[in-house]
Parts: structure tokens; sequence; C-alpha cells
């Protein structure tokens, strides 16, 4: 995740002789709130102030997003496309995919969609989960899945808006 991905917010630091070693944060009436020991130096506490940050931004990204919602279109996805037949234990936004739009594990029957896909047009979400349920069936990027994937008939025109963003490849 880059660190331009969210706003940034103010920050305050509170040092207490108290504390020995740990660090904590939490946001405040808008601010970013550092908890830290007293005689920690600045150059030791900001990659772990921008750490802190980074994993509390992923959290509340990943908030904003409904899984069940997530799972319904999954549902209708799967009756249109595969006649209702795919089945899976779950299907869930995640915000730890940095190069991936999404991933399936046909193994255990899990679909991870990256939180990035949640701000793109819909017909592109569509895609990305019409991808990965096609994984239930190939789990490789072979012939018979791209005859799968490309029953969506915004495949290509998908691709095309992920590759311009830079999150697809051409695989084919």
């Amino acid at each position: 995740m880059e660190k331009n991905d969210y706003p940034t917010m103010q920050i305050k630091i509170v040092r207490s002789k108290k504390r020995k070693k740990t660090v904590s944060a939490r946001e405040v009436d808008g601010q970013f709130v550092v908890q830290a020991p007293a005689d920690m130096s600045d150059d030791d506490l900001q990659p772990i102030i921008e750490n802190l940050q980074q994993r509390w931004q992923k959290r509340q990204a990943k908030s904003t997003l409904d899984d069940n919602a997530l799972h319904r279109r999954a549902q209708e996805l799967n009756r249109k496309y595969f006649k209702g037949k795919l089945k899976w234990e779950s299907i869930k936004w995640v915000t730890n995919q940095n190069s991936r739009f999404g991933s399936c594990t046909p193994g255990n029957g899990t679909i991870r969609l990256s939180h990035r896909l949640a701000t793109m047009p819909a017909f592109v979400r569509d895609y990305v989960i019409v991808h990965e349920l096609a994984h239930l069936i190939e789990d490789n990027h072979g012939s018979k899945f791209w005859k799968l994937v490309n029953r969506y008939p915004r495949t290509e025109r998908a691709r095309g808006y992920l590759m311009a963003v830079g999150l697809e490849k051409l695989e084919e």
C-alpha cells in the first residue's frame, strides 16, 4: 500500500516518562495521537509512527467495505455466468494486496479482493469477481479459464481499465 493512498492526519506526540519501550497511537478528534517514551529519539520514533499510521489506515479502509454485499454480488454473477453451480467458502475485501486486484485459493474456496477495487467502476469489480470465480473451476490462466471469464461481456473493457491503472498484466 502506498503512503499516498490515504489523506494525512495531523500527528500529536505525547511523551511519557512512565513509558519505557512501547509506542501506541489512536485517533482523537481528527488527530493521530502517538504516545511514546520520553527518552525515545525523533529518528527512532518516525518509522514507528509511519507503521502505526499505515496499520490504522488499513483498518479504516477495511471497515468501510461490506463483505456481505460482496458475497451477494458474487452470488448474482455466479447465477448469471456459471448457472449458479459454483460454491466458495468466503469472499472478502482485503487491504494487503498491493500488486494484485484479487486472488482465489480453489482448494479451500477462499476469494480475496483488493480494497482498491471498491472505488473503481462496477463493471471492473464485476469482472474481477467473475475472474476469481472462474479460478474455482480452472486454477490457471489457460484457454479454458479465459473461455469462462469471457462469458462476462465487459471482460476486455475491464481488463483495459485495469491495465491503464497498472493492476493487470496481459496474460494469455
